[in-house]
């Protein structure tokens, strides 16, 4: 079992920028990867940046060059920094874990709350 709780969401001005935490907590060592996910009003949920516990990253075009996620796979924690923040950056942004299992051979999804990040000047 796995819980996540996001933190570091707030109001900021277009070009700001702001750190996304977030802690795992229960069976840690079990996470094959962690990500951000993000979902505006009247959009669905869609990726931000993924990260595995070997250290690989993924992003979605609308935030490479601007956001670097990183993880502490000891601490289970996952961060996502955030440059040159925009209008369109506004939504909830949820913490996301895959926990994948080969005995039995299943996977495991986790999600957090969500925490809100609004930018507007």
């Amino acid at each position: 079992q796995v819980q996540l709780v996001e933190s570091g969401g707030g109001l900021v001005q277009p070009g700001g920028s702001l750190r996304l935490s977030c802690v795992a907590s229960g069976s840690i060592s079990t996470i094959n990867a962690m990500g951000w996910y993000r979902q505006a009003p009247g959009k669905q949920r869609e990726l931000v940046a993924t990260i595995t516990t070997g250290g690989i990253t993924n992003y979605a075009d609308s935030a490479k060059g601007r956001f670097t996620i990183s993880r502490d796979n000891a601490k289970g924690t996952v961060y996502l920094q955030m440059n040159s923040l925009k209008p369109e950056d506004t939504a909830v942004y949820y913490c996301h874990a895959l926990r994948i299992t080969v005995a039995p051979l299943d996977s495991h999804n986790y999600w957090g709350q969500g925490t809100q990040v609004t930018v507007s000047s």
